[in-house]
């Protein structure tokens, strides 16, 4: 799909605060509500725009730990990798799973409570998965970013 000037200022827009009223969208873009709505499904329609979230602290809901985990499997074979994901995919510390390249096969983004929690979440995920050759954890001291935009550009 091709991205116009007008649907690249929707989409600015629409990624620093999804719940602008249309008519206010429509007018800071230069168009009709009408116009300005059908423009909008025609990138939800097209998956240009995948989902409509409230970020959430994850502090205030008791979850202070964030841990990025290096992830090196015993193989390179494409079930192995099916299987992790699906697993990543059921586990809810999981809040990102990345297939990489180099020298881990997966980056994982854990958010948790504590340390304890973080333990639980090894013992029944990371260590049950036999096809796991290791795996290398740090642990954020501080968030630095976060954003979830994407940069759009002509």
């Amino acid at each position: 799909m091709e991205l116009d000037r007008i649907d690249r200022n929707i989409l600015v827009r629409l990624q620093k605060n999804n719940r602008i009223p249309n008519v206010e969208l429509a007018e800071l873009v230069g168009l009709s509500a009408p116009a300005c709505l059908k423009r909008i499904k025609r990138l939800r329609d097209n998956n240009v725009i995948i989902g409509d979230v409230s970020l959430v602290n994850p502090e205030l809901t008791g979850k202070k730990l964030t841990f990025l985990v290096s992830v090196e499997m015993e193989r390179d074979r494409g079930d192995i990798y099916q299987n992790f994901r699906q697993s990543m995919k059921a586990a809810p510390e999981v809040t990102q799973c990345y297939q990489i390249s180099g020298n881990y096969d997966f980056m994982l983004i854990i958010i948790v409570k504590d340390i304890q929690a973080y333990e639980h979440f090894v013992e029944r995920v990371l260590h049950t998965d036999l096809n796991i050759r290791k795996f290398h954890t740090s642990i954020s001291l501080r968030t630095i970013k976060f954003s979830t935009e994407i940069q759009i550009t002509e």
